[in-house]
């Protein structure tokens, strides 16, 4: 891997676990919850959240982690729906990301903006923060998904699952070593960007 190649990975990794950590912390707050705020991890500088050995393993292994935004459910009117939202807002904020990096690459296009550099910024961003949102959303602790899913549960039940187990942790390593997951997740970023792509063109009009 190129140098060139090595920092557009970097920026597009900041970038896709920044926007998701700020995400979770922002819709917290917004629920009545200050510990981000507090804690100094309201902030999109993606310094606040890099997890440095989460950091080096997505760029090594294609798998990592950030430091989770610290958040108190205790200070939500309703404990379940605040961490249904909190938990969504970080794939979401990916989602997002990736629609405008997408949107941008087109608009060079449409402007004739020759810069290879940036144009390949905005493509592996969009995939990469396309995969972290999606990546996030399976239902199985200690990822988003699985936060989402157990709110929908009974009381006792919700706060045993939520707590994980060596066994969750066990099938969530498993999942990522096997690569089993590599072809559902590639299947699913490239369309969720050619159906980005197709709004994107429309939008500048090529």
């Amino acid at each position: 891997m190129s140098i060139s190649s090595l920092l557009i990975r970097v920026i597009a990794v900041i970038l896709a676990m920044g926007v998701h950590e700020a995400a979770h912390g922002l819709v917290s707050y917004c629920f009545g919850d200050p510990t981000a705020l507090n804690r100094g991890r309201l902030t999109l500088n993606p310094l606040a959240h890099i997890d440095w050995l989460g950091l080096l393993c997505l760029l090594v292994f294609g798998f990592g982690w950030a430091r989770p935004v610290p958040v108190d459910s205790s200070y939500y009117k309703n404990r379940k729906t605040g961490m249904i939202w909190t938990s969504f807002a970080g794939p979401m904020a990916n989602f997002l990301l990736s629609f405008l990096c997408v949107l941008l690459y087109y608009v060079c296009f449409r402007f004739h903006i020759v810069a290879p550099f940036l144009l390949n910024c905005l493509s592996s961003t969009a995939f990469l923060s396309m995969g972290f949102g999606i990546f996030n959303l399976i239902p199985i602790p200690p990822l988003d998904g699985s936060k989402i899913l157990f709110s929908f549960l009974p009381d006792d039940q919700y706060l045993r699952f939520t707590a994980g187990s060596q066994i969750t942790m066990f099938i969530f390593l498993l999942l990522i070593v096997s690569g089993v997951l590599n072809t559902p997740l590639s299947l699913m970023i490239n369309n969720a960007i050619q159906l980005f792509s197709n709004v994107s063109q429309c939008i500048v009009g090529l």
